[in-house]
């Protein structure tokens, strides 16, 4: 793996991305594992047609599309540092929660990528959606 800056999100993303390249002949769900690019600044006329295009404040960063067990698939928000959730994140998460998906807030790449390969390879040991996990 390259080096990635790994003080904000979006290295953070590129580590699990990478990781997740690496790991697809072992668990070949993680090509359909995607990030949902609804964060990041942006300009007002940018944000304006996005916010047009069905972009929506607080949908989770990463999305894994494979159905395990009872969840349908895994959401997961990817954390860096002491970013917290927003109420529109959490919200989020809950409903989706709701709706029969494994959710989860993860600090850290590492943290994320643990989930994910217990999710696809030991889902019986994934514990209770919706947890935090890698919180310092």
């Amino acid at each position: 793996m390259r080096n990635f800056r790994l003080d904000d999100e979006s290295g953070q993303q590129e580590a699990l991305f990478s990781w997740a390249a690496y790991n697809t002949g072992r668990m070949p769900e993680l090509e359909y594992m995607h990030h949902v690019p609804n964060g990041g600044k942006r300009d007002a006329a940018t944000a304006i047609a996005l916010k047009r295009q069905g972009v929506k404040a607080g949908v989770p960063d990463i999305c894994l599309p494979a159905p395990r067990g009872i969840y349908h698939g895994l959401y997961i928000e990817l954390k860096a540092g002491r970013n917290t959730t927003t109420a529109k994140q959490r919200s989020w998460l809950d409903y989706l929660r709701q709706q029969g998906y494994f959710t989860a807030v993860c600090y850290g790449w590492q943290t994320a990528a643990e989930l994910v390969e217990r999710y696809l390879l030991h889902t019986g040991q994934l514990g209770e959606p919706g947890q935090t996990l890698g919180k310092a």
